[in-house]
């Protein structure tokens, strides 16, 4: 089942889901426009586009245990998902530039003063260096430095569930939630080896 999946997978190309990322925040903003998000709508599209990025970030680091342990492979999917997770997020951030704060001054006062903001930006900074590195002349001229730079996506992906958590205030499921899941994503991704003992021979 798995191997019959895993071959038709391979035959599915990685240029429709670039597509199809720009379907969910169109649809935000023409929700946001049209009065669909309630009484604030520019905070409610900032929410929703932000948490995407969260969402299809977690999915992206599910790539690496799903081969592993399931055996799906679905690691030609995986710079796509993380490019898409940057695009997200980086729109999260446009739309509180622009359409939130829109002052400097208060911009630049809101990523010292605000704790839960500072902990996004500097998630968000984590992933920049990741997304302009992600094709395929930057891997070969990185060469081994290209995995050890895109660890950084491991403390980006819980500063975005910290960034989340704090966000809502107070202790609220969904947030706390996510934030598990990161986690385990990554305890899942890095299992504890279990030294073996050993025994001399009396």
């Amino acid at each position: 089942m798995i191997d019959a999946l895993n071959r038709a997978l391979r035959k599915v190309p990685t240029w429709p889901l670039y597509l199809a990322a720009l379907l969910p925040p169109a649809w935000y903003f023409y929700a946001a426009v049209t009065g669909r998000l309630g009484i604030d709508p520019v905070k409610a599209m900032e929410h929703k586009i932000g948490l995407l990025g969260l969402q299809i970030l977690i999915a992206s680091l599910c790539v690496t245990p799903l081969r592993k342990y399931l055996g799906l492979n679905l690691l030609k999917f995986r710079r796509a998902l993380g490019l898409i997770a940057f695009f997200y997020i980086a729109l999260h951030l446009l739309v509180w530039i622009v359409l939130d704060v829109q002052i400097p001054s208060q911009i630049i006062a809101d990523i010292y003063k605000r704790p839960y903001i500072t902990i996004g930006m500097a998630g968000f900074a984590l992933m920049i260096p990741l997304a302009a590195t992600s094709y395929n002349a930057a891997i070969r001229k990185l060469g081994k430095n290209w995995r050890r730079l895109h660890k950084l996506v491991y403390p980006a992906v819980l500063l975005g569930g910290v960034h989340f958590v704090m966000l809502r205030k107070g202790w609220q499921i969904e947030p706390l939630a996510y934030l598990l899941i990161a986690v385990l994503v990554l305890l899942v991704r890095f299992p504890r080896k279990v030294p073996q003992k050993r025994f001399r021979m009396s």
